[in-house]
């Protein structure tokens, strides 16, 4: 006896039996029926317990009539009842062999007992006793168990059915005859030999005598398979509802189809699609002819690791006429069938590997399913059962391509959104500059990586060349994502260049740029009402000569600083508005740079994120910078590994880098000039000199013209004081005159009886490229010569 169920243990023969054939458990009962002791039989071959050959099995469950040999030498024969306990990771198990003693089945009659009426009912009626062992049972549940009553009267429910799902009916047989109190339950157990399980609704109530003495339990089993595997699919639908389309990922989205159909409607399933003419493209819309080339998407077996997979993901196979993948694609329906079936026999004689295959594992069920959406193919998906071992039914096609047609339209969904995202990137690729230009003013390199889920956005960045050896850094963020932000953000790029090309003060820029933002505004508006165009931006302008950056914000985040030996630090800058409040002034900062220092410049897309706030980003960054690089690409490659997360940021990411360089006091000459033209030819003989010092004699006739032009313009039309500057550069001669009147010259046409008016005509003619640009103290007039052709 045992504690939970104190009642006579001994009433049956019980053994268990290893995979090996061993003895591994002996029973009390088992003892009194042989004689064996359980010293003299565990561990021992069970064969030696049989008169003749020990019988074959192959289901789960065994039954019948064995002559056994006893201890005293004689032999006796038993009915038996076996069934297959699964062992650890569904191997070979073990065999629970039970046989109810005579005794137990010529027990005394039960007056409350035999009253149940059970005997004609249609419902499958059993009635246990007090010990909790099986009493009586009707005809239909006899037919429904596959045994006869007369056998198995004695036994136990654990004894009966399988040994997990026995003990739990058990425990409730248990609390109905303690309590006295009826209940339902429900249970899931294989009937017949081939395995399939099916849902019963055991209703169970005590049966009392004439004292109202509980005398055992009478349970009544209903078969509820189909109310079951109704609401089993519908789970199933539900599932995957949630399940599928969780990214804009075609591959992970095959895989979630794959997922969610195992094991519950197959053993096996193959995702297999058609290529688009090109990545993110459509698929192809046209008529379908075998063979069919598919390329493997996703796959997922009851197995671990897929071993029956004969293609791995990402590679294609190609599918000849009588495959199931082909069938279904030219027929644009789903088809089933049963194996062996003579339709797939050719292909299979074909294909060795599936062939092989399909008899190592016993296939014996393949339903292929085409995917499709908004009249396009997409794909197939095939579904195989060797484990489970009934067929697919029409109930199960149905569920199939439910499931399928949700997954399709999510792949449809995917590809549409690649094709867009490769749209947008590849017009923001083309607004961005595909190439820093190299200046003698700075060394620059950057990054931009599109937002990982949310789509490209309008993050941008440039370096522009400016008079005087200057140069323009800028970066800018629109607000939103998709081809309206990245074109807007091409327009912004475009206003920012043509508002550098006039050499405007980094806060005056900003001022013209914010009212760009509100006319944007205004034509994004629909009915009369604003729009929503929002952008932030930096702007910075460093002279090499001066060694000085002049720098403005509108709401953009501030750049690091990294002195050489030092470590990073944040610039002190005013934040300025955002661009598009409009009416709100920016204010511009000065500060001076050592050669070497390096400038971050980012946007707020590398420094936030899900799991940090902003100052933890920027503290993120300020280590990241501090670490020496031996190139400002290997330190751009640092910051982002450190500061972005391994699938990717979700918002845009732009960051460009920039080391300051300064250009020698010897490379540049610097005179006053007298309000008098008669002192012009001096000082064309010390520029002359000047180029003697540099050696570029060569350059000098050229030079001497546009120096004198220049210089006698400004003393004619200019105000004192007038300064002339030349820098050199390895390429390029730059002559600047500077003076204190703020209007600038203008290119006019001569005509043949004017004295005057060619002069900047000629400068035009000599030069490179010519210009002007307004100072606090008045205006620069500069010209560039280019060297290399002089060489």
């Amino acid at each position: 006896m045992t504690p939970e169920y104190p009642f006579d243990e001994a009433a049956t023969a019980r053994a268990v039996i290893d995979a090996e054939g061993r003895v591994t458990e002996w029973g009390e009962g088992a003892r009194r029926l042989l004689g064996w002791t359980a010293d003299e039989v565990v561990g021992r071959p069970a064969a030696r317990l049989v008169q003749g050959p020990a019988p074959t099995t192959h289901g789960p469950r065994w039954d019948g009539t064995l002559t056994l040999r006893r201890q005293d030498g004689r032999t006796v024969s038993v009915w038996l009842l076996a069934h297959r306990r699964p062992g650890p990771d569904c191997g070979g198990g073990e065999w629970l062999v039970v046989s109810p003693l005579e005794s137990a089945r010529s027990r005394p009659a039960s007056s409350a007992l035999d009253r149940a009426e059970l005997i004609q009912s249609p419902c499958a009626v059993a009635i246990y006793d007090e010990h909790l062992r099986l009493y009586r049972m009707n005809g239909a549940l006899a037919a429904l168990v596959g045994l006869p009553e007369e056998r198995v009267r004695g036994l136990r429910v654990s004894e009966l059915s399988d040994r997990l799902q026995g003990q739990e009916i058990e425990r409730q047989l248990q609390r109905v005859l303690t309590t006295g109190v009826g209940h339902d339950i429900r249970t899931y157990l294989p009937v017949g030999e081939d395995g399939l399980m099916n849902a019963w609704l055991a209703r169970m109530a005590p049966i009392r005598d004439e004292a109202g003495r509980v005398r055992g339990v009478c349970v009544a089993v209903h078969d509820f398979t189909d109310q079951y595997l109704a609401r089993e699919r519908l789970q199933l639908v539900n599932e995957a509802s949630r399940r599928i389309g969780s990214t804009l990922d075609v591959v992970r989205t095959a895989q979630e189809l794959a997922d969610v159909c195992v094991p519950r409607l197959a053993d096996f399933v193959s995702v297999d699609l058609l290529d688009p003419p090109e990545p993110g493209g459509e698929a192809a819309t046209g008529p379908l002819t075998a063979p069919v080339t598919l390329r493997r998407a996703a796959h997922r077996s009851a197995d671990p690791g897929s071993p029956e997979a004969v293609v791995q993901p990402g590679e294609p196979d190609t599918y000849p006429a009588g495959s199931p993948q082909a069938d279904s694609l030219l027929a644009g329906r789903t088809t089933a069938a049963v194996l062996p079936s003579g339709a797939l026999t050719q292909w299979l004689n074909q294909d060795t590997a599936r062939r092989e295959w399909i008899r190592q594992y016993g296939v014996h069920a393949m339903m292929s399913v085409p995917i499709r959406a908004r009249g396009t193919t997409l794909g197939v998906a095939v579904l195989i059962r060797f484990r489970r071992p009934d067929p697919f039914t029409p109930d199960d096609q149905l569920l199939a391509e439910e499931i399928t047609a949700r997954a399709a339209v999510c792949m449809d969904n995917a590809r549409r959104y690649s094709r867009e995202r490769e749209t947008a990137l590849a017009l923001q690729r083309s607004l961005l500059p595909q190439s820093l230009p190299s200046t003698a003013a700075v060394q620059a390199c950057s990054r931009y990586l599109p937002a990982a889920r949310a789509g490209v956005g309008g993050d941008w960045f440039d370096v522009i060349p400016l008079s005087g050896m200057r140069v323009a850094m800028v970066v800018g963020d629109v607000v939103g994502h998709g081809i309206q932000a990245s074109a807007t953000m091409g327009r912004l790029r475009t206003a920012v260049r043509t508002l550098a090309d006039i050499d405007l003060a980094p806060d005056e820029l900003l001022t013209h740029l914010d009212d760009l933002v509100l006319r944007l505004s205004d034509e994004a508006g629909t009915d009369g009402s604003p729009g929503e165009v929002g952008a932030t931006c930096l702007y910075a302008v460093y002279d090499p000569v001066s060694r000085r950056c002049t720098l403005a914000r509108a709401g953009h985040p501030a750049p690091f600083m990294v002195r050489p030996g030092s470590t990073a630090e944040e610039v002190e800058l005013p934040a300025g508005p955002p661009l598009g409040l409009g009416g709100l002034p920016f204010e511009a900062a000065e500060l001076y740079l050592p050669e070497g220092t390096v400038l971050a410049f980012f946007t707020d897309g590398l420094v936030e994120s899900h799991d940090r706030d902003a100052d933890a980003g920027h503290q993120l960054l300020r280590e990241s910078l501090s670490r020496t690089a031996a190139t400002l690409d290997l330190t751009c490659d640092q910051v982002l590994h450190q500061l972005l997360p391994a699938g990717g940021a979700c918002d845009d990411v732009a960051l460009l880098l920039a080391r300051t360089q300064g250009l020698p006091a010897s490379r540049v000459a610097t005179w006053d000039i007298p309000a008098d033209p008669a002192l012009v030819a001096p000082v064309r003989k010390q520029v002359i000199e000047q180029l003697g010092v540099w050696g570029l004699e060569e350059a000098g006739f050229t030079t001497e013209l546009v120096v004198s032009e220049l210089v006698t313009n400004a003393i004619r039309y200019g105000a004192r004081p007038i300064r002339l500057r030349l820098i050199h550069d390895t390429a390029r001669l730059i002559c600047e005159v500077s003076d204190t009147n703020h209007s600038a010259p203008h290119l006019r046409r001569a005509k043949t009886w004017d004295e005057g008016g060619r002069g900047l005509l000629l400068v035009a003619q000599l030069t490179q490229r010519w210009g002007s640009r307004h100072t606090p103290e008045g205006k620069t007039i500069w010209a560039e010569l280019a060297l290399l052709d002089e060489e």
